[in-house]
């Protein structure tokens, strides 16, 4: 027989209030099932799109070499010209070709790309630790010196979605030399990442457990890379970023909640308040949009496009990019293998989180 939700309700209280022990176990039960992605192979390259490309690989400083696609401004690899460059960094469980539709409008205007797999995704080997924004974030530093290693790029940004976010603006925090970010349903900080992640499971625990659980649970998952908190927190990371910033989220987000982007945006603009020369913190709000997909819409298009030539330059005006990338077509591609969804329909891969904690 079913237990009925009340029963659920009082059995967790039960068992979190008086067995210590009980919320210990499931926290390195949750760091167990939950800290290593589902790794899928890219099913496109820039060419299904129609864009020429370079394979690459990018160093980082522990000696891993991720997996990436160079794709020049120019209209062949071996024609490059100046030109800044955006770095594109993907969520949870999903891969490089999932960036492309961004790439394809960045390419639109005149901006080279890098996209990379982040460790223990697309085609990487699997991970031996749990993985945290704290390798999204290091290896998007390492795609960042990559970038700025390069005679023909003029300056650099990123571009990061969910946890890819999360990377971006703590990678950003620690080199001054990123030009822009653009941080798109950015989780605000681990522990109500981490809480969100008990909603989506549906663990229907009153905030007097859920909130230490998820503090309990957020430090046991951070401490098998030597991680911190703070460290990892784009909430911190965004009030020590000086440079201009472009946060966006859908206003139907089911998965990183838009109470999320209203904290970030607060956080930055009070760390900026007595600097009369700041650089801006931008704000876009697709109304109708999700946790994915929001390059499908045509403001997300020109607002990206007008923030980034504002921010780093370009062979264009900022107002004639965003013109362009207005109508540039960049639709979700076609999934060739399993689906790895966060909600039902969407990639991001916190849907895995959420089975893994029931199943914790």
């Amino acid at each position: 027989m079913t237990r009925s939700k009340p029963g659920r309700v009082a059995g967790l209280t039960a068992a979190f209030t008086l067995a210590p022990l009980a919320a210990w176990r499931f926290a390195h039960a949750y760091r167990a099932r939950a800290g290593y992605p589902r790794r899928h192979a890219p099913d496109h390259d820039p060419s299904n799109v129609g864009l020429a490309f370079e394979p690459v690989e990018v160093p980082t400083v522990d000696d891993v070499r991720l997996p990436a696609w160079w794709i020049p401004a120019g209209e062949a690899p071996n024609e490059p010209g100046p030109a800044p460059a955006v770095l594109l960094v993907h969520g949870w469980e999903s891969a490089r070709d999932r960036t492309l539709p961004n790439a394809l409008i960045l390419h639109a205007i005149g901006l080279h790309v890098l996209t990379i797999d982040v460790r223990g995704h697309g085609e990487n080997p699997p991970e031996l630790l749990p993985l945290t924004a704290g390798e999204f974030a290091a290896d998007t530093l390492a795609g960042v010196h990559w970038l700025l290693d390069r005679p023909d790029v003029s300056g650099v940004g990123i571009l990061g979605h969910s946890m890819g976010a999360i990377g971006a603006l703590v990678a950003a925090a620690s080199e001054p030399r990123v030009g822009a970010v653009v941080a798109v349903a950015t989780p605000a900080d681990p522990y109500r990442l981490t809480r969100q992640t008990f909603h989506l499971a549906s663990l229907p625990l009153p905030d007097v457990i859920a909130y230490p659980l998820a503090w309990l649970t957020t430090h046991v998952f951070l401490q098998p890379r030597g991680h911190t908190v703070t460290s990892v927190s784009a909430s911190e990371a965004i009030a020590t970023y000086a440079g201009p910033v472009l946060l966006v989220q859908g206003t139907d987000d089911r998965v990183v909640p838009p109470s999320h982007l209203e904290r970030l945006a607060q956080r930055a603009r009070r760390a900026r308040a007595d600097d009369p020369e700041a650089a801006p913190v931008e704000v876009l709000s697709i109304d109708g949009g999700h946790h994915s997909w929001l390059f499908e819409f045509q403001t997300y298009r020109a607002v990206v496009a007008r923030f980034l030539t504002r921010a780093l330059g370009g062979p264009l005006d900022s107002n004639v990019a965003a013109a362009i990338a207005r109508d540039v077509p960049a639709v979700r591609l076609a999934d060739g293998g399993p689906g790895f969804s966060a909600l039902e329909g969407e990639p991001g891969g916190i849907r895995t989180l959420a089975r893994a904690i029931r199943n914790a």
